[in-house]
């Protein structure tokens, strides 16, 4: 099995991150992995400590449309450029953590979706040399307000409320392109979602070189590299489960929006 790099909060308060063990157990390092962090002598036990999201970013870029068959399934042409859109980092939350339904919604769907996790600096990169920036992959959940998402205009609103970026649960370093994404919901034995990540419009490297003639990737940022057909909206209690092949899977439940 691929090592799995994990982000985690020791009972005690402080947070670190580690090697999870086929135990459970995490051996913890010095510094974020992709920031040359080493193992230390410390070892935690699965009571230990809570597991986060395996990550903390600057920013959260997101492509939409980059599966042919999503973007048919909403009418939508297939862009003959990554379409772009920002995710706030406020959005991310940890693995078995809630999703919460926002009052100004009525429809808010689930986007199961490879992510990926930066490395090393990244501006103005060619392809060949942003394959090298990606440190790792993850599984995220582009939770979208998809009533916002038309009658707004623009992404910012239905893509942006908090607890609207599942990510986890943990990282790996290798990944193949023919690993296949699934979705599913509460207790269906059949996928709302699936395909292999093969069918990407625009590759990981690809997307990340046209990020970076944009904006600088920063080490720990994250990239979302789009949904496959098949998305479909959540309810109050709902458990959403997305797996990929050679990671593992990211589970979540909704639950209506607290009151202030």
């Amino acid at each position: 099995m691929a090592q799995r790099y994990v982000r985690l909060q020791k009972v005690l308060g402080k947070l670190c991150y580690g090697l999870l063990q086929l135990d459970r157990k995490v051996q913890i390092l010095d510094a974020p992995p992709w920031l040359s962090g080493q193992p230390t002598d410390e070892v935690l036990e699965s009571h230990e400590y809570y597991l986060l999201a395996p990550c903390a970013p600057s920013k959260i870029v997101a492509v939409g449309r980059n599966y042919a068959q999503h973007a048919a399934e909403l009418g939508n042409e297939v862009p003959k450029q990554p379409l772009l859109f920002l995710k706030p980092p406020t959005t991310v939350i940890a693995p078995d953590a809630t999703i919460y339904y926002p009052p100004q919604s009525a429809r808010v769907d689930y986007e199961g979706e490879l992510a990926l996790v930066i490395g090393d600096r990244c501006v103005d990169c060619t392809p060949e040399q942003a394959q090298t920036k990606i440190w790792g992959y993850t599984i995220a959940n582009d939770v979208t307000a998809r009533d916002l998402q038309k009658t707004d205009g623009q992404w910012t609103r239905a893509k942006g409320f908090d607890t609207f970026c599942p990510l986890g649960p943990w990282i790996v370093r290798e990944l193949s392109p023919e690993a296949r994404l699934q979705t599913f919901l509460n207790d269906a034995l059949k996928p709302a979602q699936s395909a292999t990540l093969s069918t990407m419009v625009f590759t990981p490297p690809m997307l990340v070189s046209y990020i970076s003639q944009v904006m600088t990737l920063l080490p720990g940022d994250v990239v979302l590299t789009g949904t496959p057909e098949g998305v479909g909206a959540l309810q109050v209690g709902d458990r959403v489960r997305i797996e990929i092949e050679g990671i593992g899977s990211l589970e979540n439940t909704v639950a209506s929006r607290p009151l202030p």
